[in-house]
């Protein structure tokens, strides 16, 4: 039985999670991804490296870049295209997120809401994943 893919990478984001994994040592096998409360809007996404899975956890992988979304993040990713852009004042991943409903002007906190899992099954927006 198939099931929802939480989140996509872009080739940028696979390449600079690769970059991050190695550059640890070999102490990490890719990079957590979560949300927790905070910031003017009320949530902030979190990044780690991750020394180890949890078996809650989804994964994400991408020619070789494994990301794991904590389960109490994986409503509020559904659909999520993570990026990774650098511009002349930042560089830093970068969360497309149709679960976003505004962020705050500097753009370090955002608000989110669960996806909607009908309405992604309606649209057929959902990459379904059968390998698991």
């Amino acid at each position: 039985m198939g099931r929802f893919e939480v989140m996509t990478m872009t080739d940028k984001a696979a390449e600079r999670v690769r970059n991050l994994v190695s550059g640890s040592e070999g102490s990490a096998e890719g990079l957590r991804i979560g949300i927790k409360k905070g910031g003017c809007a009320g949530m902030e996404y979190t990044v780690d490296l991750a020394t180890e899975h949890n078996d809650k956890d989804d994964m994400v992988e991408k020619d070789g870049a494994r990301v794991y979304v904590a389960p109490e993040a994986v409503l509020f990713l559904l659909g999520t295209e993570m990026d990774f852009e650098t511009t002349k004042l930042r560089s830093g991943f970068v969360f497309n997120n149709p679960n976003q409903t505004s962020a705050c002007g500097c753009g370090e906190s955002v608000e989110l809401k669960p996806a909607d899992l009908q309405a992604l099954a309606d649209k057929g927006d959902a990459v379904v994943r059968t390998d698991s």
